[in-house]
């Protein structure tokens, strides 16, 4: 007889780990200089107005340029510091690869 086989939970486009849906992540988990597009903000509502603000906003192309003790993010054609703290609250998906600016 068979063992059942674990079911996998879905994957992000770079294989990182579970997400909450197919190809749907949280920016703190993408790795460096890969494109991405945002699709949910779900940070509380004054952090989710500031970071719209800053051109964070619900799809923008955006890409993960590094990531120290912050994550530096090239947004509009201007690299922009957030912490991964804040990176956990916005959910991006993987782009094909493509420049973005």
């Amino acid at each position: 007889m068979k063992k059942p086989q674990p079911q996998q939970q879905p994957q992000s486009g770079n294989g990182d780990g579970p997400c909450p849906q197919p190809f749907l992540c949280p920016l703190s988990s993408v790795n460096t200089g890969v494109a991405v597009r945002i699709k949910q903000l779900s940070a509380p509502p004054e952090v989710t107005h500031r970071l719209r603000e800053m051109g964070f906003c619900e799809e923008q192309k955006i890409k993960l340029l590094s990531r120290h003790s912050n994550l530096i993010c090239q947004v509009c054609n201007a690299r922009l510091g957030i912490s991964t703290r804040l990176a956990e609250q916005i959910l991006v998906e993987p782009l094909s690869r493509q420049k973005v600016a």
